[in-house]
């Protein structure tokens, strides 16, 4: 079965290629513009794992990562990728997949999620 990838970025442009990459490669995939939305996109898909842009309206990826975290259960543990055009880590988490700076090269996208699922 194919693992399942949450994309998670506020750019439609952003979220449009990363899922034709993911799909390309074998992944399923589902997707969030926001973190109050990615909050309920990840309780119905479950997904294997998570990338997801730091600087986005509503509520920061920031944010939904710390209430991730803080959730009980089998998904507070679902591996996250950061993508983000944000200049420096300083307002990045920690104990993520992997951090890749906007624009990303998508084979490293690909290698970080066939490492990490």
């Amino acid at each position: 079965m194919a693992k399942k990838i949450l994309v998670i970025d506020d750019d439609p442009t952003t979220v449009k290629y990363l899922v034709s990459v993911l799909k390309n490669n074998g992944f399923e995939t589902c997707e969030a513009y926001d973190g109050v939305e990615a909050m309920a996109v990840l309780q119905r898909e479950k997904p294997d794992l998570i990338t997801l842009d730091l600087e986005m309206p509503e509520e920061w990826g920031t944010r939904f990562y710390r209430k991730l975290r803080k959730q009980g259960g089998e998904l507070r543990d679902t591996p996250v990728l950061i993508i983000s055009a944000m200049p420096s880590r300083h307002l990045s988490v920690r104990d993520v997949v992997g951090y890749l700076s906007k624009p990303f090269d998508p084979d490293e996208v690909i290698d970080i999620i066939n490492q990490n699922t």
